[in-house]
């Protein structure tokens, strides 16, 4: 049979170019200066999430390549990628801020968001998270559900982002496995319906499944019932499928002993069936059909679509794609599908604002650069915002003014007069704005309210900073601010004459430091690097010796009274991030705002109860699990201010504090993934017992268990379509790869101290000769023996 195979209609490229050159820079990008209302509908503010090393940035590079942005894709081994622009990203190789590009794909717009994947740098995931409508999930088809895509998961969940599309990626490494992907969504329990909505095709050729040979020629399309061909010059074609299965099997797209033939029709009749379960209209439409067993292809694209994308944006289902970004291997299905089944911003409101409606909009990241100053990203919740207007933040209770509007392509600019419902852009200007607020129209900023706030991850590791000079000390906390509002995780403050820094991690110290010089040319030295341990509530009654507090001011003796309620969390209780998880209440029983989110008028009383929690009477360290209630409080309004409610708040509740005593210490720990070689196994589980860690499983090869420790029941594999090994060769049959280093490789999975895990990259190489690999992420905070508290307390001097 002649196949006449058609060259993909997305594949056209344009290219800038020099007699001597190919310059690797944008082409025309084909987007207006703001997109009018009538095509919000088009509009697909969505998200790449994942595990560090999945491939966001490669598949962010191949969709800008696919959709003519660039002429020529950037790679992350040569630091020349678009959305990895900062040096600190370029030099390592790994994302560290969010970076924003509008890509115009057929009718659609996507505002995508390349996140980073390290959990150091969680808040930049924690902010994309509020604004985007859908999220496409990376994992790494070797290594399937892993511990940060669990976490990055939550996020979503925490910020009721439904519409997810998991793309399976690096199909063509060695022991790469379609079907136990699948397997670990179920088991790590992401989702209880994933549907394959395309199949791989590790080769045209039954004879390198034979021979176990790893790789991806080709892609079948299960909805649209097409298949995918690239050659070895990463040109794609396409064809339709027969549509009966005598013509199916006699085909010569496929040989007959192909084993994906096999598979095609099992997997479209799950995916109708499954679908079916979540559509009246669809499962009438094949109760409809002849008994036929070619019945189920003969139904068109067209009656799957519409209700694919409801049951997606419902997160009844969740899609699965899959491919190669850095063969740029299905990146095409990735944005067909982001535009025809993720939400619009029409989609996710009840009622869609009018034009003239008031401005709402949040700021969900801020940075700043040399040039312009700072930069607030914001997303356009109704009406519309100009250039040179005046709004109201209505969480700081400021008027700012918009000096300049941009759409951001990563680190280049395009001004625009305007930005309207449903769009994210780049407001200049803004002087008071932090990350998560919500600015409003200028008319009635009483009327205004604040948008749901975005939450910064809690701190784990700190360092002290010492300034070179006296002169220096200044400059030195203004660049120290500054960095903090663009990267809210970021938390700083002066202890007994000493400037600590707060971060996320090792690798995020690491980044702030190099900031710190490079961004804002701070002269500083910076210390050496210790655990941010909490301390708890102590065992006795934590009642004050005096409810009053008195001061003098301008000669007039001030009095304030004020009663506390404090008690430890329940185990059940969660405490509130932004409170350092305490959960911190006024007298009618309302969460206080945290002092830095909020100019209310018990901010004051809010700001003397975050100092003392900063910084216990009895250790210095950060209290945290308290429950603390300000019953009530009096004072002479008339004739004093309410900023003594600051330091009478932070007196009473350190009186408290003092009087219930040293309670337990708590230290942050982390979860430990670490591939090395059998003959290694012995001596890390030895070292790691040695230190306090605790190992909780031994799995074979580099292995897919993302989170051992879970004791949650994995979703049921009934119904879900689970395709078999053999369609990924290289996992399917390893004793064909005797060859093969990697089935003489261990994972050892664990939970350690974080303080004592500090130099672990070097006490690997030494314990596994140079092969060993490990990935960590925090493990929240747990508390300690009694021996090992008096070990931290005389590490802080304190003992």
């Amino acid at each position: 049979m002649h196949m006449s195979w058609t060259r993909s209609a997305c594949k056209f490229r344009c290219y800038s170019r020099t007699p001597s050159r190919q310059w690797q820079v944008p082409c025309k990008r084909r987007l207006a200066t703001a997109t009018p209302a009538s095509s919000t509908s088009n509009l697909r503010n969505m998200a790449l999430v994942a595990h560090i090393d999945s491939g966001k940035t490669t598949l962010t590079e191949s969709i800008l390549l696919r959709s003519s942005y660039l002429s020529h894709a950037g790679s992350v081994d040569t630091g020349s990628t678009t959305t990895d622009f900062l040096p600190a990203e370029r030099e390592r190789g790994i994302t560290i801020q969010s970076a924003s590009i509008p890509v115009k794909w057929r009718d659609w717009t996507f505002n995508l968001i390349d996140t980073p994947g390290h959990a150091d740098f969680g808040m930049e995931v924690e902010s994309a998270s509020r604004v985007v409508d859908g999220a496409v999930v990376l994992l790494d088809s070797v290594e399937g559900v892993e511990a940060q895509t669990k976490g990055v998961w939550r996020q979503l969940d925490r910020y009721g982002v439904r519409s997810r599309l998991i793309f399976l990626n690096k199909l063509d490494r060695v022991g790469a496995s379609f079907s136990q992907s699948i397997t670990s969504l179920l088991t790590n329990q992401l989702h209880p319906r994933p549907v394959a909505l395309s199949l791989p095709i590790a080769s045209f050729d039954p004879q390198d499944y034979a021979q176990a040979e790893p790789g991806i020629q080709g892609l079948v399309d299960l909805v649209k019932w097409e298949i995918w061909r690239w050659n070895a010059n990463g040109e794609s074609s396409k064809q339709a499928l027969p549509r009966s299965i005598e013509e199916l099997e006699q085909s010569a797209i496929l040989p007959p002993a192909h084993p994906v033939l096999g598979q095609l029709i099992p997997a479209r009749t799950s995916l109708l069936e499954t679908l079916s379960m979540f559509s009246d209209d669809l499962l009438q439409t094949l109760l409809g059909l002849p008994p036929d067993p070619s019945a189920y292809l003969t139904v068109p694209p067209s009656s799957i679509i519409p209700h694919l994308r409801a049951a997606t944006v419902r997160s009844d289902i969740l899609p699965v794609l899959c491919g190669s970004a850095f063969k740029h291997i299905g990146t095409e299905m990735v944005m067909d599908y982001v535009g025809e089944l993720f939400p619009s911003p029409v989609d996710m409101v009840d009622d869609v604002p009018k034009a003239k409606a008031p401005l709402r909009m949040l700021a969900w990241k801020v940075a700043w650069d040399k040039r312009k100053g700072w930069m607030t990203f914001v997303r356009i919740y109704s009406g519309t915002i100009t250039k040179q207007s005046v709004v109201f933040n209505a969480t700081r209770q400021q008027r700012e003014r918009v000096s300049k509007i941009q759409l951001l392509y990563a680190s280049q600019a395009e001004d625009v007069d305007f930005l309207s419902f449903g769009q994210v852009g780049v407001v200049l200007g803004l002087r008071f704005t932090r990350t998560g607020d919500t600015l409003v129209s200028n008319h009635k900023p009483s009327e205004a309210s604040s948008l749901r706030d975005i939450v910064p991850p809690p701190p784990v590791m700190s360092a002290s900073i010492i300034p070179q000079s006296q002169s220096d000390t200044e400059p030195v906390q203004e660049a120290l601010a500054s960095l903090a509002r663009t990267d809210p995780s970021v938390r700083f403050e002066v202890q007994e004459g000493q400037i600590l820094v707060h971060g996320l991690g090792a690798l995020h110290l690491e980044i702030i430091e190099n900031r710190l010089r490079d961004e804002w040319q701070a002269n500083f030295e910076f210390g050496k690097r210790r655990v941010s341990y909490r301390e708890c509530l102590g065992p006795n009654d934590p009642s004050p010796t005096e409810n009053t507090w008195s001061t003098d001011i301008s000669g007039r003796r001030i009095t304030v009274q004020m009663d506390f309620a404090i008690r430890e969390l329940q185990g059940d209780e969660e405490g509130d991030p932004l409170w350092d998880d305490n959960v911190v209440i006024d007298p009618d029983g309302k969460p206080l705002r945290a002092p830095d989110d909020a100019l209310s008028e018990v901010d004051p009383l809010a700001r003397g109860i975050s100092s003392l929690l900063s910084n216990s009477p009895h250790t210095s360290l950060a209290l945290s699990h308290l429950h603390i209630q300000v019953k009530g409080y009096k004072y002479p309004s008339e004739t004093a201010s309410p900023s003594v409610l600051a330091g009478a708040s932070a007196s009473i509740l350190r009186d408290c504090l003092k009087n219930a005593g040293m309670g337990d210490v708590m230290e942050p720990y982390i979860r430990l993934k670490i591939t090395v070689n059998e003959d290694s196994v012995g001596k890390v589980v030895k070292d790691l017992t040695e230190r306090g860690g605790e190992v909780l499983d031994l799995g074979t090869g580099s292995g897919n268990v993302a989170d051992p420790d879970a004791d949650a029941v994995p979703f049921s594999e009934d119904g879900v379509y689970i395709p078999p090994k053999e369609l990924s060769p290289s996992a399917a049959n390893p004793t064909a790869r005797a060859g093969s280093s990697s089935q003489y490789k261990r994972s050892i999975f664990a939970v350690a101290p974080l303080s004592q895990m500090l130099d672990y990259s070097s006490r690997l190489r030494a314990l596994s000769g140079g092969h060993g690999l490990f990935e960590m992420v925090n493990a929240g905070f747990r508390k300690v023996s009694q021996a090992r508290k008096m070990e931290i307390l005389r590490e802080i001097g304190r003992a």
